[in-house]
């Protein structure tokens, strides 16, 4: 991926990818080429968090069950909207040369379609509400974008805040895809962070995995690599990096840019396993100051996520997980 933008930029060559997470919002401006190919000119995040407000229903509930977006987090969306499209406007580029999607947390929201609306109405942007299996196939066509595995039977699992998506494919075509209401931000409103609820959550996880019957479906066609096109792996694969499994960051960020220690982008069944036992094990102040130094703003789900990223290795029998170096978000047809 190239580091800085070409010297001169033509606003009908750029297009704009806008997608609505449970957690955060993410947008990618590219400049496109006749051949297919695409340059990176930006990229940004804003934390939204839809449906937090929702968090005591869902604890005395199950995940599944459609929630309200409240005033408050649409207002929160409206918010990360306009940041993005003062950056569209900036470029030049029109919401004909833009997609905007949303996923789970709206996908499950009884009051979808008003909330769409509202925004529409507010900003004059589409946004079209994607189904699972459509979200986990776009999930795949991104991974193309960033790994050589063309020829290659992949694996695609994509954790996000309110669902976790599976897509098994090969030559830019789905062989199998599923989507599960399992995501960090709603096991951590269902469960919260507490050790003795741990326990629950994989009995939880466990469940809905069972119940689902992809696990078999996965297994029967096989796979030859797996990839975790999302932010939690990326944060796991970070943690074991800085030695987090060590007991201690052994790398500063010093460090990191000077090139020290090895870095190969895999993540490991053996390292996450060592993630998940420190982040389950309980600690004071020290260990929680460590923990958001090094998640920032991801250390609020980073237990859940990580458990569920445990609990999906072991269920599909993953050995080694390719991460992402670059910043991901799923790469949209416009």
């Amino acid at each position: 991926m190239a580091s800085a933008p070409p010297t001169s930029l033509t606003p009908s060559s750029l297009f704009a990818a806008i997608d609505m997470g449970t957690n955060s919002f993410k947008m990618l401006v590219v400049r496109a080429y006749p051949d297919g190919k695409f340059f990176i000119i930006d990229h940004r995040k804003e934390l939204v968090v839809l449906g937090r407000e929702a968090s005591s229903a869902t604890t005395t509930s199950t995940i599944t069950t459609p929630f309200v977006i409240s005033v408050h987090s649409e207002l929160r969306a409206l918010d990360a909207l306009q940041k993005f499209q003062r950056v569209l406007k900036s470029y030049g580029i029109v919401y004909s040369q833009t997609r905007c999607v949303a996923t789970a947390a709206v996908r499950e929201a009884v009051n979808k379609w008003e909330f769409s609306k509202n925004l529409r109405e507010k900003i004059g942007l589409r946004i079209d509400v994607l189904p699972g299996e459509e979200e986990a196939r776009l999930a795949y066509l991104g991974t193309l974008q960033f790994f050589p595995l063309y020829d290659k039977l992949t694996l695609c699992v994509d954790i996000g805040g309110g669902s976790t998506e599976f897509v098994v494919g090969k030559q830019g075509h789905v062989i199998f895809a599923a989507s599960l209401n399992l995501g960090h931000v709603t096991l951590t409103q269902k469960f919260g962070e507490r050790v003795e609820k741990v326990s629950k959550m994989r009995e939880y996880i466990r469940l809905v995995i069972g119940k689902s019957g992809f696990v078999e479906n996965i297994k029967r066609g096989g796979f030859e690599v797996a990839v975790g096109s999302s932010g939690t792996t990326q944060a796991v694969e970070k943690a074991v990096f800085y030695g987090y499994t060590n007991g201690s960051q052994v790398l500063d960020h010093a460090a990191v840019v000077n090139g020290e220690g090895k870095r190969d982008w895999r993540l490991n069944m053996e390292d996450l396993r060592s993630v998940v036992k420190r982040l389950c094990g309980g600690g004071g102040e020290e260990e929680n100051a460590r923990r958001e130094k090094l998640f920032k703003r991801r250390s609020e789900f980073i237990v859940a996520g990580a458990v569920l990223l445990k609990e999906i290795f072991e269920a599909l029998g993953i050995k080694k997980m390719n991460v992402p170096c670059y910043f991901f978000v799923v790469i949209l047809t416009i």
